[in-house]
């Protein structure tokens, strides 16, 4: 009894805690007086209602009034600009700080929506949205700054002139206070794209310089950015005389962050400076924050780093030789900051690494790897293996995350800049693909159809063939990677990467693709639990089955989809069977559907569970459209069939009202034809030109066969011929002279018995020119990036299959006529020579 006494007190105490809990809820239960006091009267309209609200009631029912401000600006413009928006100027002066940011939102909401004039909206709202812009708290001040600065966009010069132009002259004083004189500097950079260039120079010009020069580094800094903005009001020749200078006092502040602001603009304003301004000015300054940044002044160490790329470009037309390198040793060092010790210092020596520290440094680095592409313009493509490989491979290798991130989502970018020296970087894209970072892998995947092209074709201007072939390490990385992240719990980079492997036909054999990835498609379908991923893969799976050249190899995917899937003992398997018929009918032609998978979804009809019932119903009609007439008419009856027995043996009602429903949108549907319609000529067209990819297949499989059986052959005929020739070479001179015109028969004979294939195969071949990298390997698929190869289609066959087959049966019959007329010339030869040596 003493445990059940025991467990007896523990749910007491359990009880005693959870009464303890409520206790608070229900002290925080409005009394009620509070109630009555919160309770408006149900009568009032819209506007009255909010006037009430705003003028009694308590701080959080006025912020919903606010908030709601749109939406009566919508209903009733007029009753809120005369009613409401006078409240609510009233209640702004003593609001809090979430009625402010609420009223700011709400001022910029119903400009954007154009609820009133423009000149309505600068009556009404801009003096409210002025009257707070230097309210005491910052975030405030900002929020209706960021009002105030969209208002002007749409304000017309003159109002813009009294209404804001003429105040910031006094506003912009010493004598006024911080947050003011801030707010004027990101006002005037964006009234300078409003006005000419003459009345920015003479009215705005000396409020900048004054700001450039105050007292505080905030208001320094804050003008310093604005430069360019004004710049690109003012025009190069104002720039070079007013900006330029300002610039250069501020690149030499003893504030820190006004630097920086200094820095930042001169790199963006580089394409307004002409040469003798970016080496006479500009250079010497980049110069020595270099030279400052390791020393003196780290603090704009990430700043520079970002910028690098942008700048040595900027500046490559003015650089000597000797500048050139010293940029390029220098980016080198900030690949490599906080990785290696300097000075060859030893771990003892080396001063303790702060966390500030190890943060700017893994910065520095990653915005290094964000400036990499930049770089390989910078030393040229071609000479990217002597300079930048060593950087690239450190890049790549990166002990942090983020630097290696970066490296992923940049790596197309490279590789576009190789173009024809692209496959020096193959080993990274092995080392990201194995990378232990999921982020990473996600990264890569992104450009992964675009970066394996580029792999294979050796660039967009090169002509060589695939040479992905000498890549051992790619596809065990390809399948590792596909396992790390069917082991983690991001499905979705496991459903991205499955739908990037779909490009995968373009770049491997058809038999690496079978052997490593298919049957893996198969078992993430019937294993995962995760139905995006199932999705993903069952797509993928069709799109290898599509391009797979090997008819056994087809036949056994389809049977194993038929048997595994369709008729699985796994309701949620029989499910994925019609997601992937469904793929099937967007890849296939309609008649491969018809032939192997029509029937095996109707069977589905008889299925015990009534979700895939259900789901069968949906899809009918995409079943019924794969039907031509009068080919498939044997199928549209079974089709009717299978309806008829839904409706009449049915017993759930959801199945049975969707059936309803299906029947009624099949009755609408009407058949194609075999014959072209203009209501399904487009539809009809890719219908035929995937019946012809997929003819096209076969008889390249057939060719294939045919070309190894000659080979075969050849080779074993080749054999007898020597092993005859040295048995013959034993003989004497005499018998050799007599058996001369036999011996000389004979390869010509061996030659007779290669001539129908070798012709079949060249009449084959002249047809399907090109189609072994073109039609074949690159079929137009939503999921990658394909190559236009639709007129090597119709230049090979311009007419449907059974046309095409039957001028297939034409060239037959012209070679064998050829070979016919061959046959009967060499025998009136040999009959001739023995006439001739009796």
């Amino acid at each position: 009894m003493e445990p059940a006494h025991g467990n007896l007190f523990g749910y007491i105490e359990d009880l005693q805690e959870l009464t303890i809990i409520e206790r608070p809820v229900r002290r925080s239960l409005k009394t009620p007086e509070e109630i009555e006091r919160l309770t408006v009267d149900e009568e009032l309209n819209d506007i009255e209602r909010a006037v009430y609200l705003l003028s009694s009631g308590q701080d959080i029912q006025g912020t919903s009034v606010v908030a709601n401000l749109p939406v009566l600006m919508r209903l009733n413009p007029a009753e809120t600009l005369r009613r409401v928006l006078p409240k609510i100027r009233e209640v702004l002066h003593v609001a809090g700080v979430e009625m402010q940011l609420t009223a700011a939102v709400s001022f910029l909401t119903i400009l954007q929506e154009e609820s009133v004039s423009i000149h309505t909206y600068s009556h009404s709202f801009l003096h409210i949205i002025l009257q707070n812009v230097e309210h005491r708290d910052s975030g405030v001040s900002n929020a209706w700054l960021e009002t105030l600065l969209a208002v002007i966009e749409t304000l017309p010069k003159e109002t813009i002139r009294h209404e804001i132009l003429n105040p910031l002259v006094s506003k912009a004083q010493l004598s006024q206070t911080l947050q003011s004189r801030l707010v004027s500097c990101k006002i005037l950079g964006k009234l300078a794209n409003k006005f000419e260039a003459h009345i920015i120079k003479r009215e705005i010009l000396p409020l900048v310089k004054s700001l450039c020069q105050d007292v505080e580094y905030e208001v320094r800094s804050c003008m310093c950015r604005q430069l360019e903005h004004i710049a690109q009001g003012i025009g190069t020749e104002l720039t070079k005389n007013v900006v330029l200078p300002e610039l250069v006092e501020l690149a030499r502040d003893e504030g820190s962050s006004v630097r920086l602001a200094a820095f930042e603009t001169l790199v963006n304003l580089l394409e307004m400076f002409d040469a003798d301004d970016r080496s006479q000015t500009v250079l010497p300054l980049v110069k020595s924050f270099c030279e400052k940044s390791f020393k003196a002044d780290e603090s704009i160490l990430v700043s520079l780093s970002f910028h690098l790329g942008k700048l040595c470009n900027g500046l490559y037309g003015i650089f000597t030789p000797e500048q050139h390198l010293r940029f390029l040793e220098f980016y080198k060092k900030l690949c490599t900051l906080g990785l290696q010790q300097e000075n060859g210092h030893n771990d003892n020596q080396i001063q303790f690494q702060t966390l500030e520290q190890e943060k700017k440094y893994i910065s520095v680095r990653k915005n290094c790897a964000y400036n990499f592409p930049a770089m390989i313009v910078f030393v040229d493509p071609k000479n990217f293996h002597l300079e930048l490989y060593s950087t690239f491979f450190c890049l790549c290798h990166d002990p942090e995350v983020p630097v290696r991130y970066t490296m992923a989502v940049g790596f197309y970018e490279v590789a576009k800049i190789l173009n024809s020296g692209v496959y020096a970087i193959h080993k990274e894209l092995v080392t990201l693909l194995q990378d232990e970072s999921l982020e990473v892998l996600d990264a890569l995947i992104g450009h992964l159809p675009e970066i394996l092209e580029l792999m294979a074709t050796g660039g967009e201007n090169s002509g060589s063939e695939s040479k992905l072939l000498t890549v051992p390490d790619l596809i065990p990385a390809l399948t590792t990677a596909e396992q790390r992240a069917a082991t983690s719990l991001k499905w979705r980079t496991h459903e991205k990467l499955l739908q990037k492997y779909a490009c995968l036909p373009h770049i491997i054999s058809s038999d690496q693709i079978y052997y490593r990835f298919l049957h893996r498609m198969l078992t993430i379908i019937m294993t995962n639990n995760v139905l995006p991923v199932q999705k993903a893969a069952a797509r993928t799976l069709c799109v290898y089955l599509r391009y797979n050249r090997k008819q056994e190899q087809r036949h056994e995917v389809i049977q194993k989809l038929i048997e595994q899937l369709g008729q699985g003992k796994s309701y949620w398997n029989r499910l994925r069977f019609l997601d992937t018929c469904e793929f099937i009918m967007e890849l296939f032609s309609k008649s491969f559907f018809c032939k192997y998978f029509f029937l095996p979804v109707l069977e589905l009809t008889h299925d015990p569970v009534a979700n895939v019932r259900m789901k069968l119903c949906y899809l009918l009609p995409k079943v019924k459209s794969t039907l031509k007439v009068p080919t498939d008419k044997h199928l549209l009856q079974q089709l009717e069939l299978c309806i008829r027995k839904l409706l009449c043996q049915e017993k759930d009602k959801d199945v049975l009202t969707i059936v309803k429903r299906t029947v009624l949108e099949l009755d609408r549907m009407e058949i194609s034809v075999d014959a072209f319609q203009k209501r399904f000529y487009e539809n009809d067209l890719l219908d035929q030109e995937k019946e012809r990819e997929e003819h096209l297949l076969l008889e390249m499989e057939q060719l294939e066969k045919e070309k190894q059986q000659n080979e075969g052959r050849s080779a074993n005929i080749s054999d007898k011929m020597f092993e005859k020739k040295r048995k013959e070479g034993k003989k004497s001179k005499l018998v050799r002279s007599q058996s001369f015109s036999t011996q000389a028969l004979h390869p010509k004979y061996g030659n007779i018995d290669k001539c129908p294939n070798k012709s079949s195969a060249t009449g084959y071949s002249s047809s399907i020119s090109g189609v072994g990298k073109g039609s074949i390997l690159q079929f137009s698929d939503d999921s990658f990036r394909t190559r236009s190869t639709s007129n090597i289609g119709n230049a090979a066959f311009p007419s449907s299959s059974p046309l095409a087959t039957s001028s297939r049966n034409s060239v037959n019959s012209v070679d064998q006529k050829n070979n016919g007329n061959k046959d009967s010339q060499s025998r009136k030869m040999s009959l001739k020579n023995r006439k001739s040596n009796p």
